[in-house]
């Protein structure tokens, strides 16, 4: 394992940091309480259980992580696509349900885990900006509709975007909301997005929930349908392997990816917006470890898959913690809370915690990174937006892998289409540069220079082909030489090393001399398996432009013009 672990830091704790991390730890645990339990109902599951499960996360990651103020538990978008995957699945039967859950986190941990051993550290880059800003986009959307019913006391019973709204908009036409609940989830929500921004040092979550639970307690507000979180404890934790049943786990195992891309991305993006604040470098590796040892424990206690919270990391930051021992003191006093004041907190109002949700969803909406995406490309405003429609029409789970395949589609439109150029000289730059770049540039007649700044490989093989030729014919004088500048072609294929070989040809039947400047060392191993190496022959491939053009030079002596 590579660079240094929370248990290093731990071993090599500065005492300095001592008071900065336990009030770190406590004002995450006063913040964290409400949120986890908020999140663990939007995944589908008693609120106790998000309680169990960042004591377990929390110390897990602590221990194994690479980040020092990175707080690891239950969060908003993981939460949300384990309860789109299996509301659909599962009606009625909470025990297969809570089952399910702690499948999908078994497997998101050996799926973290197998690429940290692997070393596929890509994967948290599969998700560009842009995608990544709409997709989160349209979760915040779909958390948002998730919680009509708790925050508004109708029934909604769709287990998708479309479905919740017909659902909500049949029964609340059908029997009217519950006023006293709508008054509890929008209060709620309404002062968390004005207080917390102001006031990040304190609990806020805490002190309104506080509020909301004596506001219904004082009014009796239970007597006319406001309802509550119910028994919170630890008495009915269960620790082992997840039961399951034949068939579970290939019925899980395209959800469970998913969610790990997204857990990972989440993570990674993450930890490195605090690598500058902390001075600790963030590993790809031990973060799939922490991971995924995260989300097996959190399996093995009846949990559901987790990622990082960019909120309770802030926090943690801002109220002085250094290391991951504020992440110990949180999961302790987590522990001490539900044994001291489980009966409080059993109290809280389930439309809180639906306000709360709400609150999480639209801070999850970046509007100045769409108005940032809009002013510089309009290209990458609409990747966006059509990532987040991607979301509300597909759902979650199909819309994180739409997400990655606009991703990936993106990329390739690219570099299928990469920037080419023909190369002149101009008396005021040193070097070759563009001739449409520079009007003063000039060609030595007879030589045609040509970059062109991609990989070789199957999607731009026939572009390729295409601005060569086209470069070759459009020469005045016609070309003697056909000088390939290869410096950006870093990588290759063999269809595009095919396409190299076209050109080649092509060259050959018109009397052109193609030869190589620039070609990195792996490339010509390549084109040397290949045999377009051998056939455009070793001479011909040079290690710098003024080689080349003396051998271009010495070669015009030997070969006049007719």
């Amino acid at each position: 394992m590579s660079g240094h672990t929370g248990i290093h830091y731990l071993r090599h704790y500065d005492r300095r940091n001592l008071r900065g991390d336990l009030m770190g730890g406590l004002t995450v645990t006063a913040y964290l309480i409400p949120q986890v339990m908020a999140y663990s109902t939007l995944a589908g599951l008693p609120p106790a259980t998000g309680l169990v499960v960042v004591v377990v996360a929390m110390t897990i990651y602590a221990l194994l992580g690479s980040s020092r103020l990175l707080s690891t538990g239950p969060e908003s978008t993981t939460a949300l696509m384990t309860a789109a995957v299996l509301a659909p699945m599962v009606t009625g039967d909470a025990t297969r349900y809570a089952a399910l859950a702690t499948l999908l986190a078994l497997l998101v941990g050996i799926y973290a885990i197998a690429s940290g051993l692997l070393r596929f550290g890509f994967i948290g880059d599969l998700l560009s900006r842009p995608v990544l800003i709409g997709y989160m986009a349209g979760v915040a959307v779909i958390m948002i509709t998730s919680q009509l019913g708790k925050v508004t006391g109708v029934d909604v019973a769709g287990n998708s975007f479309l479905e919740d709204i017909q659902s909500f908009t049949g029964n609340v036409v059908a029997s009217g909301p519950s006023w006293p609940t709508v008054a509890i989830g929008l209060s709620v929500a309404a002062l968390l997005l004005v207080f917390t921004p102001r006031f990040p040092r304190i609990p806020v979550p805490l002190i309104v929930m506080l509020l909301a639970t004596v506001f219904v307690s004082a009014f009796d507000l239970t007597a006319y349908g406001v309802k509550t979180v119910g028994a919170v404890s630890f008495s009915g934790l269960h620790v082992g392997v997840p039961s399951f049943e034949s068939g579970d786990v290939s019925l899980m195992l395209l959800p469970a990816l998913g969610i790990f891309i997204v857990g990972y991305t989440d993570n990674l993006l993450t930890a490195r917006a605090f690598v500058g604040r902390t001075g600790a470098r963030v590993h790809n590796t031990q973060e799939f470890l922490a991971m995924g040892a995260a989300n097996v424990g959190s399996s093995l206690v009846g949990g559901f898959p987790v990622s990082s919270s960019a909120s309770r990391t802030v926090i943690a930051q801002a109220s002085g913690a250094r290391t991951q021992l504020y992440s110990l003191t949180a999961a302790v006093l987590v522990i001490v809370s539900v044994l001291a004041f489980g009966r409080v907190i059993s109290a809280f109002p389930a439309a809180a915690l639906g306000g709360l949700v709400i609150y999480a969803a639209i801070r999850l909406v970046d509007i100045v990174e769409f108005r940032r995406l809009w002013s510089f490309r309009r290209r990458e405003f609409l990747l966006a937006i059509t990532a987040t429609l991607g979301v509300l029409l597909f759902d979650i789970l199909y819309g994180v892998l739409a997400a990655v395949a606009i991703s990936i589609i993106e990329l390739l439109t690219r570099v299928a289409r990469p920037h080419n150029a023909v190369l002149g000289q101009t008396p005021d730059v040193a070097g070759w540069h563009d001739v449409d770049d520079y009007a003063h540039a000039k060609q030595i007649p007879g030589l045609v220079v040509f970059r062109y700044d991609s990989p070789l490989f199957f999607a731009n093989a026939e572009n390729f082909t295409r601005k060569c030729l086209a470069a070759l014919h459009a020469a005045e004088p016609p070309a003697r030489w056909f000088l390939l500048n290869m410096e950006g072609n870093t990588e290759v294929d063999i269809t595009g090393v095919d396409a190299l070989e076209e050109v080649r040809a092509q060259c050959e039947n018109t009397g052109v001399v193609l030869a190589l400047v620039r070609v990195k060392h792996e490339v010509i191993e390549d084109l040397m398996i290949h045999g377009v190496g051998d056939r455009i022959g070793a001479e011909r491939i040079f290690p710098t432009l003024p080689t080349a053009v003396a051998a271009y030079t010495a070669w015009l002596d030997e070969h006049p013009q007719p």
